[in-house]
């Protein structure tokens, strides 16, 4: 039998190590380029060596997979560690925080046989500490979050990222939206939380990877909302790949979002995102 961290303890420590880090920075750093074209600055290293270096003293028995870690190395410890393994992205929202846009998060989560069982999330600017242990709730800043509201589809406000979806899926929504407003903000970790919190009802990603999603996942279904990817199935955290996300703060507006997607795009492939 696995034995969980305490989720009180996990987030202390991100909390720690995130603060002190940000502390000694101001957003709008210079950033270095990647092979995939996205940017990396000196916080995202600093924040990565820090964690993995603490939860491998007081969890040694889990792996750890970091954003920046290289793709072998990742693959290598899915694939590999027995009791499971912290997924992290130790700064979602790099072009932000470089450009001093001040929307950007610390999130981790710790994945057992394809699952995330704990999550932290930390917004540095507001001070806000999302976080979930499976059948224990979520919380915020340690007051329970509950999501479920009865909101119709033509009130909801939404957070789609068209970047990575298809011409014709992107046009339908600009062109015939179903919901009231649209937002895109630009840091995946902390717009899971934000639906989580109510903030908005509807959410639409054509392109996570693992440390992108891991812990708002968990986070949003602690709180009483729901996700899948575009065909209907549960959100497999033992995988690298790119996925596309579908979300709401319930089950019954999931469904509707659903439906109005399905009926304004055919996809052949079954997939929403562009690769790349």
């Amino acid at each position: 039998m696995i034995f969980l961290p305490d989720r009180c303890e996990v987030v202390d420590l991100v909390v720690q190590i995130s603060r002190s880090t940000f502390d000694r920075s101001v957003p709008g750093k210079a950033a270095s380029i990647k092979h995939d074209g996205s940017i990396v600055t000196e916080i995202d290293m600093s924040i990565q060596r820090n964690l993995k270096q603490k939860l491998e003293e007081c969890w040694p028995q889990f792996g750890f997979v970091g954003e920046e870690m290289h793709y072998d190395e990742q693959d290598a410890v899915i694939r590999h560690a027995k009791e499971g393994y912290w997924v992290l992205d130790p700064l979602d929202g790099t072009t932000n925080f470089a450009s001093g846009f001040l929307f950007y998060g610390v999130s981790l989560s710790l994945v057992i046989d394809g699952r995330a069982e704990l999550a932290v999330t930390f917004d540095p600017i507001r001070n806000e500490c999302f976080s979930a242990a499976r059948n224990q709730g979520a919380y915020l800043n340690g007051h329970r979050l509950s999501c479920i509201v009865d909101t119709p589809l033509s009130d909801c406000v939404a957070n789609i990222d068209y970047k990575r979806l298809t011409e014709d899926l992107s046009a339908q929504l600009v062109r015939c939206p179903p919901y009231r407003s649209q937002r895109n903000l630009g840091s995946s970790v902390l717009e899971w939380c934000w639906l989580a919190a109510g903030r908005f009802q509807l959410y639409l990603h054509g392109g996570q990877k693992l440390w992108d999603f891991a812990a708002g996942y968990l986070i949003l279904l602690e709180s009483g909302g729901q996700a899948t990817s575009l065909s209907g199935q549960p959100l497999d955290c033992g995988k690298l790949r790119k996925r596309a996300i579908v979300a709401a703060i319930n089950d019954k507006l999931l469904g509707q979002w659903q439906s109005w997607i399905n009926g304004h795009l055919e996809v052949a492939s079954g997939d929403l995102y562009r690769s790349g």
